[in-house]
């Protein structure tokens, strides 16, 4: 925004919209300050989907990415689900379509599929069940079969595979933001910082993960922040997140593991064009007939967990 005045003029015109709409607005950790202060629920792919699931109004303006809003369309069919800006996409949910599940299942035949909500609806039907990087290893042990194909994320899937006898096969796929966080910059940041705890994200290198004092998904580092009281903690997953760590907790310190995590398709959400999408109702998200009802069934499996 330009200006203190001009973000209150677009603040105060998103809330008349949301109420003449009859709008809710839901945005993952990981978008920009603003947007974040604006919504009516911020939290990670677990809990977003849980709240799209039982939102009783019939707008959800999704700020996050195209995976996420389709989710909220396939547990909320009859709401109009809206992207403030319609190339919010994922880059790894794209590293895997529908129809390689299926070759991948030919190849491996009878193995269940667990496939990470980062994934397109087409890719969630052909799937046995989702996770998240909250629950991926609970939604692995829970099933019964002593061999996984997971998919698309590599790293999550070997994070996985240490908290089971199962073996996990996983899709050569991964997250160019958590990726691009490494040893070095872990330690480079210790050494900044001696005495900060390190977080990492589960979708880090493994190399990373072992690095770390503690491994949380989003919304776990939320939970873990608020019993961190005045100390320090090294944050190796996407910047983004590390504001409202410093909003709700004030008097704890967070430093991100590497300055370069951006993930560029998170921070194209922005008020402006989160007014817009109220005042125009675009960019409606929008599932092919086919598929909701099979995909569906795997988010539902795992949000019953």
């Amino acid at each position: 925004m330009t200006s203190d005045s001009g973000r209150r003029e677009v603040e105060d015109e998103i809330r008349a919209l949301k109420a003449a709409r009859n709008a809710i607005i839901l945005a993952h950790n990981y978008q920009i300050g603003e947007v974040q202060d604006a919504a009516d629920f911020v939290g990670d792919s677990l809990e977003l989907s849980i709240k799209a699931a039982g939102v009783r109004e019939s707008v959800i303006v999704f700020c996050g990415v195209h995976f996420m809003a389709e989710t909220a369309v396939i547990l909320s069919p009859d709401k109009t689900v809206l992207l403030p800006d319609a190339g919010a996409g994922c880059p790894m949910a794209n590293m895997i379509t529908a129809e390689d599940v299926v070759a991948w299942k030919a190849k491996f035949p009878g193995r269940p599929v667990v496939s990470y909500v980062n994934t397109s609806a087409a890719v969630k039907a052909e799937s046995d069940i989702c996770c998240t990087s909250a629950n991926a290893v609970r939604v692995v042990e829970s099933l019964p079969d002593p061999e996984i194909l997971f998919a698309p994320d590599r790293n999550l899937a070997a994070y996985v595979a240490r908290f089971t006898a199962k073996r996990i096969i996983p899709w050569d796929g991964w997250c160019h933001v958590h990726q691009g966080i490494l040893p070095r910059h872990i330690r480079d940041a210790q050494a900044l910082h001696p005495s900060a705890e390190v977080w990492a994200h589960p979708e880090c290198r493994p190399e990373v993960i072992d690095l770390a004092d503690k491994v949380l998904s989003t919304g776990k580092m939320v939970a873990e922040a608020r019993t961190l009281g005045a100390g320090e903690a090294i944050v190796a997953t996407e910047s983004g997140i590390i504001y409202r760590l410093e909003k709700e907790n004030p008097s704890a310190r967070f430093y991100a593991a590497h300055g370069l995590a951006i993930c560029p398709n998170m921070k194209k959400t922005n008020l402006r064009n989160v007014r817009e999408a109220l005042d125009r109702m675009v960019h409606r998200v929008v599932v092919p007939p086919a598929i909701p009802a099979r995909a569906r069934g795997a988010i539902e499996r795992m949000i019953q967990l």
